[in-house]
């Protein structure tokens, strides 16, 4: 994860910040100097780095213009508290703040964790061995399997979301959610919701889910690669499909023999020699968690709609003028990209 000096408009208002660290003893004394760095990990919620007195925190709030829905930071506070029970692999949470006048809007506060956070560059600076790629996708699915096997009742998350209907509600959600972000005509993205429509399964297990789990959303305890030591950005967590989860996982599972613009639109150092495809990847998940993954194209669809409609969303923004990040312009060709990938699997019934 790089880290790079704020970008403007998204600084923090470090005297009040200082006090409410202070207030949360966290801090010592508001006269501490405050370095602020911004990760530039993610196009989601902003992510800061706090540094002072010698210590380090994290801290997490909505990016201007946000809908509440997808930016709740209470919820992301409340799902980490608790899923940290019975779930070792999460940062520690110190505080959550609901008072805007801080900082305009909610935020809270975690742990640092070390470690390394395997995002594509990083990957690519790494030269990471075939054999070594092997153990990486085994330890970060061993990593979602267990988390699918937390008992959401017993750690206080049975209200966290409705298991029943997930399916059918996450079509209907996800495809009103592109029609309020549409900028562009994609007629593919029209044929690829009518299909899922059509094609949902109706009988489905469910379970904790992340929703938003790939590579650079774990961090490795070191090169051994053996061990993930935290899952980050739990702000799509929810009780439903563990499948809905793998499907999403997959559509971020870019592999070697994907069109280069794919590759570009969603690095990933899945298509690194030694990875196995999207397909071994659903495979070794049916095997590790006992679940029947049969009606993989659906699922696969519906992850990669979803990753078309997040792109969406942030180009929306990014065309309205609430966020100027350059990374964001072409965000609208990826949705459209992704709509096409989908209605390729749909046609080909293969997911590689």
């Amino acid at each position: 994860m790089s880290n790079q000096k704020v970008r403007k408009g998204e600084e923090l208002n470090e005297v009040l910040l200082k006090k409410y660290l202070q207030e949360n003893e966290l801090i010592n004394s508001v006269e501490s100097d405050l370095f602020v760095e911004q990760f530039t990990h993610g196009f989601s919620n902003l992510t800061y780095l706090l540094k002072i007195e010698n210590k380090e925190f994290v801290l997490r709030k909505p990016p201007k213009g946000a809908i509440k829905r997808g930016h709740d930071m209470s919820r992301e506070f409340k799902v980490q508290s608790g899923v940290s029970k019975a779930f070792s692999k999460v940062p520690k949470m110190f505080a959550f703040c609901d008072d805007e006048t801080i900082l305009g809007s909610d935020f809270y506060i975690m742990e640092k964790v070390e470690g390394i956070i395997l995002n594509y560059k990083e990957a690519k600076q790494r030269n990471i061995t075939q054999a070594e790629y092997k153990t990486i996708a085994n330890s970060w699915l061993d990593t979602l399997v267990e988390l699918h096997h937390v008992d959401y009742k017993a750690v206080g998350l049975e209200d966290l979301g409705k298991p029943e209907g997930y399916v059918e509600r996450q079509v209907s959600n996800w495809g009103k959610q592109y029609l309020k972000a549409k900028t562009d005509e994609y007629p593919e993205a029209e044929m690829v919701m009518n299909w899922m429509q059509e094609n949902q399964p109706t009988t489905y297990e469910h379970c904790l889910i992340h929703n938003d789990y790939k590579y650079d959303n774990v961090v490795f305890k070191d090169e051994t690669w053996q061990e993930v030591s935290a899952v980050l950005d739990w702000e799509m967590a929810t009780l439903g499909d563990p499948l809905m989860d793998l499907g999403t996982s997959l559509g971020y599972w870019t592999i070697a023999t994907d069109n280069d613009f794919v590759k570009q639109g969603i690095p990933s150092p899945t298509i690194f020699e030694g990875n196995p495809i999207r397909s071994e990847i659903a495979q070794m998940y049916a095997e590790k968690s006992g679940r029947n993954v049969d009606n993989l194209v659906f699922y696969y669809v519906f992850g990669l709609f979803k990753i078309a409609v997040i792109a969406q969303q942030i180009y929306y923004r990014y065309s309205k003028g609430w966020t100027t990040d350059p990374r964001f312009a072409n965000l609208n060709k990826a949705a459209e990209l992704c709509c096409k990938l989908a209605l390729k699997s749909i046609k080909t019934n293969k997911i590689d």
